[in-house]
């Protein structure tokens, strides 16, 4: 089996003096693990020097790339336009002011690679650690998720936090999605959840930016998350048999497509050792005749 490759996708809006940093130490902590990767950073409409700043990364890695969003901009539609365009195995949403740990990275690529299909991270589980997070909403923080796990019957307790890991399938399974805004961070993790894939929760650190200020306005947002709930809740009661039965489809397809592939690519290899047998006996022939 090859090795599974991770597609880092980074919303940013206004963050130039925030990504060097971000990028250096994820770079940091996956090459030193080994793991292979790209880091898609989307240029949010930013009315700095993000785009600059961005370039200048790539022109030091090939393995970061500029994805660039035309208005209108939004948490969400960075994350869906990053989504069409990765290519790695694995998809992570991070953060682009650091307030995501590298090592908690490592620790959900290596938890996807022992065979789950998605890693929620938990920053209020043993083993957590949260610095500087605003009280205020910390304390919606937690009322919002207790209640998502009262409605959908679930162990996980962070699930507004975007950082979380899925294998590329799983997204692309999960179909079109539509939140714009901060809301996509529980429109993916619960549809993931109504569909029964194979979750694991770990805990993770989390810390407060450092420069600049967070874009989650905590009124505007009520009404986007109470609407994506609702959706989600409705699919959850009345639709969660044919939201099973298209995810299996789509897996046995899948399967189906990989072993025709590795089919293909073994008449390929059989196909290469006996032309390279026919070389050789034909080249042995010459030099007997000679």
């Amino acid at each position: 089996m090859h090795e599974l490759r991770v597609s880092l996708v980074i919303p940013a809006y206004n963050e130039e003096k925030n990504l060097p940093a971000t990028v250096a130490d994820l770079q940091k902590a996956l090459r030193g693990e080994g793991i292979p990767y790209e880091i898609l950073i989307v240029n949010d409409n930013s009315r700095d020097g993000t785009e600059r700043v961005v370039r200048e990364l790539m022109a030091d890695d090939p393995d970061v790339r500029l994805v660039t969003r035309r208005p209108p901009g939004g948490f969400g539609r960075a994350v869906r336009s990053g989504l069409d365009e990765v290519t790695g195995d694995v998809v992570m949403i991070v953060m682009a002011d650091s307030s995501d740990h590298p090592s908690d990275v490592v620790a959900y690529y290596r938890k996807i690679c022992e065979g789950y299909d998605c890693v929620f991270g938990s920053r209020f589980i043993k083993g957590s650690k949260v610095t500087d997070y605003p009280l205020k909403k910390l304390v919606v923080n937690r009322i919002v998720n207790k209640l998502m796990q009262w409605a959908f019957w679930c162990k996980f307790n962070d699930l507004t936090n975007a950082f979380k890991a899925y294998r590329t399938d799983v997204v692309r399974e999960l179909g079109q999605l539509q939140s714009s805004h901060f809301n996509i961070t529980i429109e993916m993790s619960l549809g993931a959840i109504i569909r029964k894939y194979n979750i694991a929760q770990i805990p993770i650190s989390w810390t407060g930016r450092t420069w600049g200020s967070s874009n989650l306005r905590l009124r505007e947002m009520g009404r986007r998350y109470l609407a994506t709930l609702i959706r989600i809740f409705g699919e959850r009661m009345l639709l969660s048999d044919d939201l099973l039965a298209e995810r299996l489809a789509a897996r046995a397809n899948g399967m189906r497509r990989r072993t025709d592939v590795d089919a293909e690519l073994c008449k390929l290899a059989n196909r290469v050792e006996t032309l390279e047998r026919q070389r050789a006996a034909e080249e042995a022939a010459g030099r007997s005749c000679a």
